[in-house]
């Protein structure tokens, strides 16, 4: 009998997170459209080679839609609102709508300038790439594995945004599954009465499983704590709540080019803080956890490669600002940068290291 072959472990779910993270914060270090549409196409590969067949894999689409019609309201935005950008290049010209005085700066109708939308589609094409980003990592990675490897001082919070995350896309399977069956049963599945003959089984659905989810907690032991002294409580508290504000200021500090002489230390010292904080507040809740996932070189390779690209466009907005901001008045042409270009190409090395393995039979479904 053949020896059957056992698949390499899947990487951390913490690794594909710190990996799409670095990409967004990449995304936030431009405004060149060719550069964010590199990292789009980035993550987008990574995304169609690596994910597995699962509900939360589904979410980058969702994404994807969301962060267009992010850039679509902010394109209506400027062209109805105005902007303060000056252009000489008129489009159109809207018929104006008179505000009171109180009203001062705000602009309905007017002039559409082709330097106003083109700052407008810069502007928005770096949100929607961030958003791109994110749901690179809800497709990617596991919210169940991801809650394992929380620390036990952020279970509960962990436990209630897995919930959430897991929600929607069980929700729109529940939806697809009802409405197949009922074209199969030659009923219909569209317009007001289908909708609500598939709506309230699946809200049915839904609480059930909700019920079904605290009862397996309650039966877990969910909510149990240990006795701790209170100067470890207090000293837990300042270190978390003093982490948290130092990671927050040192985050605004790297996004502005005013604070990145202080961003970087003020960061590490938080997220240090931060830690220990969260290392002193687990022994609170007391917890186990069977086959742990472990940070393997894979992982460390993946999350390094999202830390290159970040770290590699940080370099080039300090030695080269003006291929990442393309100017829109007067009007350029952007152009693509070489190395910083070669260096978003390294958001690809997880689509060599960890890509989604085939079902070895037809009834045999890929492991998570």
């Amino acid at each position: 009998m053949p020896r059957r072959s056992v698949p390499p472990a899947s990487p951390h779910p913490g690794a594909w997170w710190l990996w799409s993270l670095c990409l967004g914060v990449a995304a936030t270090r431009t405004t060149n459209p060719l550069l964010l549409g590199l990292l789009i196409a980035v993550s987008a590969y990574v995304v169609a080679t690596c994910r597995r067949p699962s509900p939360w894999s589904r979410s980058y689409t969702a994404f994807v839609k969301l962060a267009l019609a992010v850039l679509l309201i902010r394109l209506v935005f400027a062209v109805a609102l105005g902007s303060p950008i000056p252009g000489t290049h008129v489009l159109v010209t809207l018929p104006e709508l008179p505000l009171p005085d109180w009203a001062q700066g705000i602009r309905l109708g007017g002039r559409v300038t082709a330097e106003s939308l083109v700052f407008a589609l810069y502007d928005g094409l770096k949100l929607a790439t961030l958003l791109i980003c994110v749901g690179a990592a809800n497709a990617l990675a596991n919210p169940h594995r991801l809650l394992k490897s929380l620390p036990g001082a952020l279970y509960e919070l962990g436990v209630a945004v897995v919930v959430a995350l897991t929600f929607a896309p069980h929700l729109i399977a529940d939806v697809q599954r009802l409405r197949a069956a009922r074209r199969l049963r030659g009923r219909p599945d569209s317009g007001m009465r289908g909708l609500l003959q598939v709506g309230l089984p699946v809200l049915e659905g839904a609480l059930e499983r909700s019920v079904a989810l605290a009862a397996a907690m309650d039966a877990r032991g969910y909510g149990r704590t240990a006795e701790v002294p209170p100067a470890v409580h207090r000293t837990t508290t300042a270190l978390t709540l003093g982490g948290l504000l130092g990671v927050c200021a040192g985050t605004y500090g790297l996004l502005t080019a005013e604070g990145g002489t202080y961003g970087v230390p003020v960061l590490l010292a938080g997220l240090a803080a931060a830690l220990a904080g969260l290392r002193l507040g687990g022994r609170r809740t007391p917890r186990t956890r069977y086959r742990p996932d472990r940070w393997t070189t894979r992982s460390l390779l993946i999350a390094g490669s999202g830390a290159a690209v970040a770290a590699a466009m940080f370099l080039a907005g300090a030695t080269d600002p003006v291929a990442l901001h393309p100017g829109a008045v007067p009007l350029v042409a952007p152009a693509l940068p070489l190395w910083p270009a070669a260096a978003v190409l390294l958001g690809l090395v997880p689509a060599f290291l960890a890509p989604a393995p085939a079902p070895t039979s037809a009834f045999e479904e890929p492991s998570s």
